[in-house]
């Protein structure tokens, strides 16, 4: 939540600030300062996606535990299944509701705008997004089979190296990012449109979550014979735990004490709740999927269509399996195939940043809202009756 605050803050900052560059060369001067921070931290960015893609995704696959097959298969398969349809959900939602309601194109010139960084800093990647993307799932899926723990060990320290520069580097450097972004837009007058559809594209999004929510549990409902309703109304301390924690593996605790007050298997919510924490993430799919639609709109970057859209929620399924663990992890974690796969620019990236951030918690709380559900499903279809269930053990610093 604080970091939320001081996103709001820099939000603010930049709009006075970039308000102010024409009355004061002082002003001016700070502006550019601001410019130029977001220009060098855009490029450190995309230095670090190749690295947050690599090592995450390949510590999560090679620590995921051997549990029974069946049920760890459904259980997979359930959670991205979710993932795929509330994503697309969102999109033919956002792409109904948002060009009504938005400016569409009024932030297509912000790119290289007004204000010129004093210095401009080239970072290079080591490797295509979609390179490490390969590479993670072919070396996580062989230290899994082949149990090479040494390669393993030091794929899992790279990983904490990478975290450690996500929390101390990334994330606190957010706000003033987000500040320079929106400095620009200030001195580019696009800033109120933008900021009109901020709130647009959020209430959205929360609307969206509870939509699929309902879905997805009156789904379940008439396939296990359970009341939907009750199994919702059960779920909300989880909900609510997740908005304060926004964090799934925090949460872990409350959902898994709710799921079994639904009359679901011990052993199959011991299983299934601390997996899906980690592999279903249906409320972030959706907010990805109604910020990524909104920003195209907005920026005027290309049109959306659901052909588009596709291939974009099949390769975010997979890529937000080990979503770091840092607030707003999933956002990025995703930012690789935002500029791969939908051709975001740095603006775009940056409005996709601030737009996650501020209803992060509410996308944890769809995203182990849901858990409940996937795991009433494995209880039903995930199992033989004489398969034992394995525990799950949720790789250390997973956000949902």
């Amino acid at each position: 939540m604080k970091l939320i605050v001081r996103l709001l803050a820099g939000i603010v900052a930049g709009v006075i600030i970039g308000l102010l560059v024409p009355q004061a060369g002082v002003i001016e001067a700070l502006a550019r300062l601001l410019v130029t921070f977001k220009s060098i931290f855009g490029e450190f960015i995309s230095f670090t996606i190749p690295l947050i893609i690599l090592f995450y995704i390949m510590s999560g696959v090679a620590n995921l535990q051997q549990g029974s097959g069946r049920a760890l298969g459904s259980t997979v398969g359930f959670a991205y299944l979710s993932t795929i349809v509330a994503g697309s959900l969102a999109f033919f939602m956002a792409s109904t509701f948002i060009p009504g309601m938005v400016e569409l194109g009024s932030q297509a010139a912000s790119e290289g705008g007004g204000l010129k960084p004093i210095l401009v800093l080239h970072i290079p990647p080591v490797m295509g997004v979609m390179t490490a993307l390969v590479m993670a799932f072919a070396f996580g899926m062989g230290i899994s089979a082949t149990g090479g723990s040494e390669l393993k060990t030091v794929v899992d320290q790279a990983k904490d190296i990478v975290e450690l520069m996500l929390s101390k580097v990334l994330i606190p450097g957010l706000p003033f990012y987000i500040a320079g972004v929106f400095a620009e837009m200030a001195v580019d007058g696009t800033v109120f449109s933008t900021l009109k559809t901020f709130g647009v594209v959020l209430m959205l999004a929360i609307v969206m979550h509870w939509i699929w929510l309902s879905i997805l549990y009156f789904s379940t409902g008439a396939l296990t014979g359970r009341n939907p309703l009750s199994m919702l109304r059960n779920m909300i301390p989880a909900y609510l735990t997740a908005v304060g924690t926004m964090s799934s593996a925090a949460t872990i605790p409350v959902t898994v004490r709710q799921a079994k007050a639904n009359g679901i298997d011990d052993n199959v919510v011991d299983f299934a709740v601390p997996l899906c924490a980690t592999i279903h993430l249906s409320g972030s799919a959706i907010t990805l999927t109604t910020c990524a639609t909104a920003v195209m709109l907005l920026t005027g970057l290309a049109e959306p269509t659901y052909a588009m859209i596709l291939p974009f929620l099949l390769m975010l399924g997979v890529t937000l399996i080990a979503a770091p663990g840092a607030p707003g992890g999933a956002v990025m974690a995703s930012l690789g195939l935002l500029t791969s796969m939908l051709g975001f620019g740095e603006s775009a990236i940056a409005l996709m940043i601030a737009l996650y951030m501020a209803q992060d918690s509410f996308g944890t709380a769809c995203n182990v809202t849901g858990d409940g559900a996937i795991a009433a499903l494995v209880e039903r279809f995930g199992r033989t009756a004489e398969e034992p269930m394995a525990s799950a053990i949720l790789p250390e610093g997973q956000e949902g």
